[in-house]
């Protein structure tokens, strides 16, 4: 049997992480990927899902041209087949490093589907190999469910629908979560007909009741909402009827976003001899990525943790980290939490959810977008902020936004929590004019006047500057 030190199972997000820091202490490793080495994320999730949000969001700019005084835009008109072709062409320049890789590794990159046998060996295309420390970053796979395999190719998912080369007219997206939400809204603004559906109310994952309550029928405006009941699907001459919470779609497609699977059916996790849920999920440690007390990690999409590529290649690092040979296995501690969906207005969350704050110890602030300066004059006065502090320090916990530039106000947000800000901290920074982040400000200032420290002004008192004559 052959010997390594590191085995690293599955090249996408983590594993490529995961791989960077097992380099760092040895040459001695061994990369087992199966499908395509373009990582999830290059391939078919974050980076092709924005391409194909820039195009329509575009398209869709012509809708407010006439009220600045722009005229002719009525004649502007998607081609579906172009726009995807665009896309796949950013896509093969994001995927162009890992697809190399394996030229790059030769005999250290296997191609094929790797299985545990024990806490120390896996066999892969028939050959059995030992090793001292296992990575386990096998990825996911979108989930559908078996009955609508039936209509073929009529059902797409996010791993096929940037291969087409062209598109129907009538589209039905079940599932309405983050994925979901940003296609069905892209899909619509290039000028397909497009509907939504999901068994629950929610949607794109937003928590806090008031921010869904304001991107509810901002979405609804570009695509028709049918939620809070499952979705069935029937043969309609031709097309699919797809039909749920008291509406219904024909459409000629459909795209199923109703999340990832773990691929850790056929892993042969049950090797380890460590107890496994109902899932077939063992238990892990999210600080070191460990399983039990074996030299096995487990990193990724694959464990259900937080399953965004930032967390993936921060569980890569982790897990490449404690696997080395002269390692301590230590804990590591994790970002503050932060998740943007690609939406219009754009979605964001910043720290724990408000369900998980203790009513009483916290207070809140909002601004609503549709008064903001900055985002009149963008033409997107929409949306809503909101806030979340801890009542007795004032220090900032959490925040969910629909506004114009979430993704950047996510950031600001985050670093703030990351470094324990509190609101007067935070209202001592500089805001420029005209710029969206001053709806934050708005909302920083409503929370200051709730807080035990109420000073009238935003600016820090300077310290003394040593000269008698000038303190």
């Amino acid at each position: 049997m052959r010997t390594v030190d590191t085995i690293i199972i599955g090249a996408g997000s983590a594993g490529l992480s995961a791989l960077r820091e097992v380099r760092r202490a040895t040459d001695d490793f061994l990369l087992v990927n199966a499908g395509h080495w373009g990582t999830t994320c290059a391939e078919n999730g974050c980076m092709p899902s924005k391409a194909l949000i820039a195009a329509a969001n575009a398209l869709h700019r012509r809708h407010t041209l006439p009220a600045i005084g722009i005229c002719g835009a009525e004649v502007l008109r998607a081609d579906i087949s172009a726009v995807l072709a665009h896309v796949r062409s950013l896509r093969d320049r994001f995927t162009q490093g890992p697809k190399a890789l394996p030229a790059k590794l030769g005999a250290r990159a296997i191609s094929g589907h790797a299985k545990l046998t024990s806490p120390t060996s896996i066999v892969v295309n028939g050959e059995e190999i030992a090793a001292r420390a296992i990575i386990l970053a096998p990825g996911s796979r979108p989930i559908v469910p078996e009955p609508w395999r039936a209509f073929g190719d009529r059902i797409l998912t996010t791993d096929t629908l940037f291969t087409q080369a062209d598109l129907p007219h009538r589209i039905a997206v079940i599932g309405m979560g983050a994925i979901g939400v940003e296609i069905a809204q892209a899909l619509a603004r290039l000028g397909l007909r497009v509907a939504g559906f999901d068994t629950a109310d929610g949607l794109a994952g937003i928590d806090d009741a008031q921010v869904l309550e304001a991107f509810r029928p901002l979405l609804a405006r570009e695509v028709s909402l049918h939620l809070g009941a499952a979705a069935d699907l029937e043969e309609y001459g031709g097309a699919i009827r797809v039909s749920g919470a008291g509406g219904e779609f024909v459409a000629d497609a459909v795209l199923a976003a109703l999340g990832r699977a773990p691929n850790i059916g056929d892993l042969g996790l049950e090797a380890l001899g460590v107890p496994l849920n109902d899932k077939g999920m063992p238990q892990i440690d999210p600080t070191t990525l460990r399983i039990g007390d074996l030299p096995v990690f487990l990193a990724g999409d694959a464990n259900g943790y937080r399953a965004i590529l930032h967390e993936a290649a921060d569980e890569g690092h982790i897990a490449g980290r404690n696997a080395a040979a002269d390692a301590q296995v230590r804990p590591h501690c994790r970002r503050t939490a932060l998740s943007v969906v690609f939406a219009s207005p754009q979605i964001a969350r910043v720290g724990p959810p408000l369900s998980e704050l203790t009513s009483g110890q916290i207070v809140s602030a909002q601004t609503d977008f549709s008064k903001q300066g900055r985002a009149r004059l963008m033409g997107q006065p929409e949306g809503l902020l909101r806030v979340h502090a801890q009542a007795e320090s004032g220090k900032i916990l959490a925040a969910e936004m629909c506004i114009p530039g979430a993704e950047h106000i996510a950031h600001l947000l985050a670093l703030a929590i990351e470094q324990g800000l509190t609101v007067s901290q935070m209202l001592a920074m500089p805001f420029y004019h005209p710029a969206l982040e001053e709806g934050l400000r708005s909302a920083l200032r409503q929370l200051q006047r709730e807080l035990p420290d109420t000073r009238g002004s935003d600016l820090s008192q300077c310290d003394d500057i040593g000269y008698d004559a000038l303190d």
